[in-house]
């Protein structure tokens, strides 16, 4: 049991210095060497525990995914009506603190790196926007049940929207465009339309 957590401990040791990388300097600098020294091993080590790079980048990717889910339930908290629980999960997606700015730094990271080879990590970095979407559709879906949004509206569609515009706010605060501030009170603008009204539900 202890080799088996150590061998955990030392893969997440190596992950997370990926991670820190792709935050900082993007995944073009992430060698398996940089990785090395980044988390303080050797490369002999790295190799060790992933064969390969794209070895490396998904178990990375997956723990960076992890950090985003847990994020999100610390903000929903306690609550349990949909519109506050689409508020919560939006609004900690979006850059404003250290530890969201990170996240959305190291996922743009991913993105450049998909855009740039369209067949590494396509599949897999497409999958936790399209849970997270499906995850808010059935949010909308319960308010329209429950009469806090117009019967006809598409809640599908409203929640790829609200997801895509979440997706550019973040880019345009980490681009110096606007603030969070300015990001959130964006945000509620277009909850307030799409719930009729201001509240937090």
């Amino acid at each position: 049991m202890t080799g088996k957590a150590d061998h955990e401990e030392r893969r997440r040791q190596i992950a997370e210095a990926l991670l820190r990388i792709a935050d900082t300097e993007g995944l073009q600098s992430a060698s398996m060497r940089a990785v090395a020294t980044e988390a303080g091993v050797s490369l002999r080590l790295v190799q060790y525990y992933f064969t390969t790079k794209e070895g490396l980048l998904l178990d990375a990717l997956a723990r960076l995914g992890a950090q985003l889910q847990a994020r999100m339930e610390r903000w929903i908290g306690e609550a349990r009506a949909p519109r506050a629980v689409v508020t919560a999960v939006l609004s900690c997606v979006l850059p404003t603190d250290a530890e969201s700015r990170r996240i959305t730094r190291t996922y743009a990271a991913y993105y450049t790196l998909v855009l740039n080879d369209p067949e590494v990590l396509a599949k897999q970095a497409a999958q936790p926007p399209a849970v997270l979407e499906g995850f808010l559709a059935k949010q909308l879906r319960a308010a329209r049940e429950a009469g806090e949004i117009a019967p006809e509206r598409d809640v599908e569609m409203a929640a790829a929207g609200l997801l895509a515009m979440v997706n550019g706010l973040g880019s345009s605060v980490l681009g110096g465009q606007r603030d969070g501030e300015q990001a959130l009170a964006i945000l509620r603008h277009h909850l307030d339309e799409l719930f009729g009204g201001p509240g937090a539900g």
